[in-house]
């Protein structure tokens, strides 16, 4: 077993520590030894991606006797995620994110706000509860996904056109996003205590978060609930409109339309919960008025609500179902070689089981592909 103490700020001995039971691997599965001369100095990898970055990839390896693979790359990708946290409060400081006074209440809220609380409620309880177990890895894997996936990639991106709009709603999600964020910070001050420190006492001019009480369910007015604000219906509603952005998301990747680049759009949302979100669902997926001479090319019935698209002018159609036959084609052709493979007996009788293995995930890939390209050329225009 491998101890790695994380200390405080002072240099004090934390309340924990991190242990990972078992062998500690390379990034190729490979024992660390000294006489293998693979193994790595963690003040190198410190010096080069920061303490927090270092601090996180240990913590999300910790799981309990389980051989634990730790390379670069896993450094790398915590240090991409400090810099997200820095740039997304940054971001929410520059746009008023405030804890000053009590929240607003709920009937002042979007569905957006009431989403974002709810979520960050059940996470506390989520991130507490694997805490007191000691439950390193799995606590950092939830506190990952939430700020990165649900806070940053979705709650901010979806606020922008409220904080660009102003007014009354624009105040009450500042409010929300500053208490999303206090929480947050003080869930991660553990194991990322350099760059939670700085932001925390920047949000809330508080002197240290590491005399800041411990994070606890949060309530809102006007919305009673013995275990901190839940909210179904609200998550549900962004549940669908985060299932529309990704699958439109999906589709122009599909169309290999740039990120950036702005389609003439229809949007079917009368009657929908989603029409409260239509400024938000053109922004993020580019989408521009259809405007005189609108013609749909493409409509994608989504979670009940319909986009039209219009891609004349955007797209060569000739050359897109070209490119995409040549894909159909190499997806039918490795199908009909795994195929080939596994109905040899022969072939089965002597190839090691992880041979085998690996020939069957292409196979199920073929099959992915074969699915997935059919679909984009049924979809796609006559040229």
């Amino acid at each position: 077993m491998m101890m790695f103490g994380l200390y405080a700020m002072d240099g004090t001995p934390p309340f924990h520590t991190i242990a990972l039971h078992g062998m500690v691997r390379d990034q190729n599965g490979k024992k660390m030894s000294k006489s293998f001369g693979n193994v790595v100095n963690p003040l190198d990898w410190m010096d080069k991606y920061g303490s927090d970055a270092l601090r996180f990839t240990l913590a999300r390896g910790a799981n309990p006797g389980v051989d634990v693979p730790i390379g670069e790359d896993w450094v790398q990708g915590s240090r991409n995620f400090a810099n997200k946290i820095w740039n997304a409060t940054r971001f929410a400081l520059m746009n008023g994110a405030t804890v000053e006074g009590p929240l607003p209440d709920a009937s002042r809220m979007s569905s957006t706000d009431r989403w974002i609380l709810s979520r960050l409620n059940s996470v506390v309880a989520e991130v507490d509860a694997y805490y007191e177990d000691y439950q390193f890895a799995k606590l950092s894997d939830a506190l990952f996904h939430f700020a990165w996936d649900e806070v940053f990639d979705w709650y901010v991106e979806l606020s922008k056109t409220t904080f660009q709009a102003g007014g009354e709603a624009a105040e009450v999600s500042k409010r929300v996003l500053g208490e999303v964020l206090d929480v947050t910070l003080r869930l991660l001050h553990p194991i990322v205590p350099f760059v939670t420190e700085t932001l925390w006492t920047t949000l809330t001019g508080g002197e240290s978060v590491v005399i800041a009480s411990w994070p606890s369910a949060v309530f809102v007015p006007g919305a009673d609930a013995p275990g901190g604000f839940r909210d179904a219906d609200a998550e549900r509603e962004i549940g669908t409109v985060q299932s529309v952005i990704t699958e439109v998301r999906r589709f122009r990747a599909d169309q290999g339309l740039q990120p950036g680049q702005r389609v003439p759009a229809r949007l079917t949302l009368a009657g929908s919960a989603l029409a409260a979100h239509e400024a938000a669902v053109r922004q993020l997926l580019r989408l521009q008025p259809e405007g005189d001479g609108f013609a749909a090319t493409a409509t994608l019935p989504v979670a009940g609500v319909e986009v039209a698209l219009d891609l004349s002018g955007v797209i060569d159609f000739a050359a897109e179902r070209k490119r995409l036959a040549k894909d159909l084609a190499s997806a039918e052709k490795e199908k009909a070689q795994a195929n080939a493979k596994l109905g040899n007996e022969a072939f089965l009788a002597k190839a090691p089981d992880q041979v085998v293995d690996k020939i069957r995930g292409r196979l199920a890939k073929a099959d992915e592909d074969i699915t997935r390209i059919t679909a984009q050329l049924e979809k796609l225009p006559e040229a």
